[in-house]
């Protein structure tokens, strides 16, 4: 079985905030759906495991981000590759607390929704609750950032407790370089791999949300650069064999 073909199914991404008292906390995810339209109702589906998920449970709302194209894979790796548990992801992001509680990040957001829960269906690691919308908002245009998008042109990577991630069963080869007799070998440009998220530095791409142009080895990279996606360090990263 090719779980590659997961892979063709279309989805958005968002940040899903939520609340339990005083305290609040969001996380992205790419399964928002909606299910009906009178009333208008949504699903989205949470790993059991994250803070989100025990913040729904407890409050009963949730809101939804949807976020645009121009969104840094740094605004969403904030979201999805660290736990409220142990930092504050709201810490300097421009967010509001809506009607119902619920935290509303506004940042790279074209619109958003809040949603009151009616019900909720346990699928074994995740929860999917199903609840109405009661508020919603545009807030600039723009075109809604995809999860085909994100994956093929920012290159972005899926946490292990999204309920789309699928396991690589092989790394991505680099092609060896063939010397030629009486030409100059060109220089090897490996890509390295974030241990920590997955991310895959190719030189041939660069990182064009840290101003670093395609062709740049992963070897002269400032040694103050970070993954774009979690944020891990130079030596978080081994080469991709």
């Amino acid at each position: 079985m090719n779980l590659k073909a997961l892979h063709d199914l279309t989805y958005g991404m968002y940040i899903i905030g939520s609340r339990k008292s005083n305290s609040l906390n969001a996380q992205t995810a790419n399964t928002v759906i909606q299910v009906c339209s009178d009333p208008v109702v949504v699903s989205v589906c949470i790993n059991k495991g994250n803070l989100t998920h025990e913040f729904i449970k407890d409050s009963g709302v949730f809101s939804v981000s949807i976020l645009s194209r121009d969104a840094p894979l740094s605004h969403i790796g904030a979201f999805g590759f660290r736990s409220g548990r142990d930092v504050d992801k709201l810490k300097g992001v421009n967010y509001r607390v809506g009607e119902t509680g619920a935290p509303i990040v506004l940042d790279y957001a074209l619109s958003y929704l809040e949603v009151k829960v009616a019900k909720d269906m346990d699928l074994l690691t995740h929860t999917t609750f199903v609840g109405e919308v009661v508020a919603a908002e545009v807030l600039r245009a723009g075109e809604p950032l995809t999860y085909a998008y994100y994956h093929a042109i920012k290159r972005g990577t899926t946490p292990t407790t999204a309920p789309s991630y699928v396991k690589e069963t092989q790394a991505e080869g680099v092609p060896a370089v063939v010397e030629t007799k009486g030409e100059e070998r060109p220089a090897r440009m490996d890509k390295y791999r974030c241990i920590v998220c997955g991310y895959v530095y190719d030189p041939k791409e660069g990182d064009p949300d840290s101003n670093i142009p395609p062709g740049v080895p992963f070897e002269s990279l400032p040694d103050n650069w970070v993954c774009p996606v979690c944020g891990a360090t130079k030596v978080d990263f081994e080469k991709v064999e």
